[in-house]
């Protein structure tokens, strides 16, 4: 990624939410804070043109991406709220982009931990300072590089306790990095104390030839943006990798289910998926 500004990808992402919060009803996720963070009003953001499918630059204006965006975070903070009541009060966003449940938390005493690339979180501290969105006390940057930078330093000298429960979430991330690192951050989640939570999307093999050229056409354009894809996962192969880290509670999740989900009965998602979302899954795994 460009390492002097925001990673693009989580510069979509939050247009995505900002967008869903004007575009549709019923509303997955209410994120009011979105926009702000954008610096864009709803003005600009009702400008956006509704494309008729998934290309370059409209994961804001694309509807069913949209909503796979607010679906996968939405499903993260009713995991977050479920925890807390369980005793657990510390949460780490991994790779957090300019994701804003710090800035929204409703549960007090639930310390954050925003972990993402120092590029990424320095655009982020001045996109804050600008918007007039406070630092609530609960919120702890750590910036780390997951390539190069160990998870565990970085998160000890920001005060993270690994003898206490947590919930780790970790959108957007996993197919970013290479199955090493992954499988090294997935280790290091197994040894926090229990209970432990992970909730985290990724991106499966497609097996059909059309669906392998839509996918190998998202790959290239993210890779010229400088963010390529580097790790997929079939659900068997990913539900194995965490049974032998010793995560026994697994729920797993197509997007185009999750967003089902979450809009009230409609059959909207309900029959054949989106071409753009049938790689795209989340998992959620437990201890």
């Amino acid at each position: 990624m460009d390492n002097e500004g925001p990673s693009q990808t989580a510069l979509a992402t939050a247009y995505a939410r900002a967008y869903h919060q004007i575009a549709d009803r019923p509303r997955i996720l209410t994120d009011p804070l979105a926009a702000r963070l954008l610096g864009v009003t709803a003005d600009e953001l009702s400008a956006f043109a509704e494309p008729t499918e998934d290309r370059p630059g409209s994961g804001a204006g694309y509807r069913p991406r949209r909503l796979f965006f607010a679906a996968r975070a939405r499903f993260a903070e009713d995991r977050v709220a479920a925890a807390v009541p369980a005793g657990v009060r510390q949460v780490v966003v991994l790779g957090a982009g300019l994701d804003t449940f710090a800035y929204r938390n409703p549960h007090p005493g639930l310390r954050v931990f925003e972990v993402d690339h120092p590029a990424t979180q320095a655009w982020k501290h001045q996109r804050l300072a600008a918007a007039g969105i406070d630092h609530p006390e609960t919120l702890t940057f750590v910036p780390v590089d997951f390539e190069t930078h160990a998870l565990a330093t970085e998160l000890e000298s920001a005060g993270f306790v690994r003898a206490d429960p947590a919930v780790f979430v970790w959108l957007g991330v996993v197919f970013y990095l290479t199955p090493d690192t992954a499988r090294a951050t997935l280790e290091y989640i197994a040894g926090q104390a229990q209970p432990v939570e992970v909730i985290f999307d990724y991106l499966q093999p497609a097996d059909t030839d059309a669906d392998r050229a839509q996918l190998r056409e998202r790959a290239n354009r993210v890779a010229a943006a400088g963010e390529p894809w580097f790790s997929y996962f079939t659900p068997d192969g990913i539900a194995a990798q965490l049974r032998s880290l010793g995560f026994i509670d697994i729920e797993d999740h197509s997007a185009a289910e999750l967003i089902a989900g979450y809009l009230d009965g409609s059959a909207e998602f309900t029959g054949e998926p989106p071409q753009s979302l049938r790689a795209s899954r989340i998992i959620r795994a437990s201890r």
